[in-house]
């Protein structure tokens, strides 16, 4: 296990619970086919699972029904070990998260108000809500003081769903429902939006439901993955490993596409990689001392960190100018440790580094990603791959993936501007 593995994948105790469909049913009046039909899995209490298939498959309804927002026409579903319908509808939506596309605040509410609808209609006294909704933005990264007070309005697209996924944790519930919960935001604030949830899932292990379209966002997020056929018929559920290395049939071989191999790349975690640990400063500090920290250190460039350990920017040394290291004015996009190696590259791939900043549980920092490290597991991969196949392993350009990837300037040939 690496050093990295041992600080950020120690597993928090469990607090999900499982949830178990036995042969349920759904079929609409005036329909000859059922919509969902007899379809039978159980969800490991603390595990993601993620239902993913062809428009109209079912998927969506199954999840609804689990909250009670479609019933059933037969069959049970119980979490943790009760049958939903042993309680009131409103009792059940209480407990139980949802999370939607966009985020569907109101409008009208600030940001705090909406995060505390369920715990005001459980009737928490106005002390316990505030607290809780400022460990909530904390928990998924945005400052509790510039943040409660906004309107949806004055949010931008990631940071609205930021809040819907606070708002679904909102009364601590063991279950969180999620649909299609990244399908409207750029392709970059998607990537952030999964890792966050990712690092969120590891603090909390919450059991988390989520449907998608996208065979890549499934293998990546689910500990296990559902492919539905039309009519929710179960074409296979499994871990991602086992749906991608050894598709159950046809048409979970058609879902899952060509260039599987290269989805594999979504099964290796940043965690998996030995980090590299440069230099850091932390706001404040004395600039001359970093400096010279720096370059005994040989390292050229410099992370800057909060006073909570939060990596704020990359400059080179010799940005460092004034007395005392001052906050960065840059975007820094930091990588979490569960981050896919395809997340890994397509970071550096715009990084002025050729490397990634990557952080763990609460945004703190670990250490950094190079293009060197990845391309050496990359390569390892390879050979394991030749040697269960016996075969020649080739991306699907035909070109060795290390080949690829390694024209990327280093550190040093971006500094000395000899970069190709």
């Amino acid at each position: 296990m690496t050093a990295v593995e041992s600080t950020t994948e120690a597993r928090a105790a469990v607090s999900g619970a499982e949830i178990r469909l036995d042969g349920v049913t759904k079929t609409y009046r005036g329909q000859k086919t059922p919509a969902v039909d007899n379809i039978s899995l159980t969800i490991p209490a603390g595990e993601i699972a993620m239902f993913v298939g062809p428009s109209g498959c079912g998927k969506t309804t199954t999840l609804k029904m689990i909250n009670r927002l479609i019933e059933p026409t037969s069959g049970t579903i119980s979490i943790g070990g009760e049958d939903i319908r042993a309680k009131k509808v409103d009792e059940l939506r209480r407990t139980i998260g949802y999370v939607i596309q966009g985020g569907s605040l109101f409008p009208h509410m600030s940001v705090a108000k909406n995060i505390a609808i369920v715990p005001k209609l459980l009737g928490w006294n106005s002390d316990r809500i505030k607290a809780r909704v400022d460990e909530l933005l904390d928990l998924v990264g945005l400052d509790p003081s510039k943040y409660r007070g906004r309107y949806p309005r004055e949010l931008s697209g990631g940071q609205q769903q930021r809040i819907g996924v606070a708002r679904g944790l909102a009364a601590d519930p063991p279950v969180i429902l999620m649909d299609e919960p990244f399908g409207a935001v750029d392709p970059i604030t998607r990537q952030r939006l999964q890792d966050e949830l990712l690092s969120i899932q590891r603090e909390l292990r919450k059991t988390i439901v989520c449907v998608t379209h996208d065979i890549d966002e499934a293998i990546k997020m689910g500990d296990r993955v559902l492919i539905l056929q039309e009519g929710a018929h179960i074409a296979q559920y499994d871990t991602p490993e086992v749906v991608l290395s050894s598709p159950a049939n046809e048409f979970a071989q058609d879902f899952v596409g060509a260039g599987s191999s290269l989805k594999r790349l979504s099964l290796a975690r940043v965690s998996e990689l030995d980090l590299r640990q440069p230099t850091t400063a932390t706001v404040g500090e004395n600039a001359a001392e970093v400096q010279q920290r720096a370059q005994a250190n040989g390292d050229r460039s410099v992370i800057v960190l909060d006073r909570r350990n939060r990596p704020l920017g990359w400059p080179w040394v010799r940005q460092l100018k004034g007395a005392t290291i001052v906050e960065p004015d840059e975007d820094l996009v930091n990588l979490d440790s569960r981050a896919t190696l395809n997340d890994a590259l397509d970071t550096m791939l715009v990084s002025g580094h050729g490397g990634a900043v990557v952080t763990g549980d609460r945004d703190s920092y670990l250490g950094i990603i190079t293009f060197k490290t990845v391309t050496d597991f990359i390569e390892e991969m390879q050979r394991e791959a030749e040697a269960e196949t016996n075969g020649t392993a080739t991306s699907l350009n035909g070109e060795h993936p290390s080949e690829r990837i390694s024209i990327a300037p280093t550190d040093e040939e971006l500094e000395s501007g000899n970069a190709p």
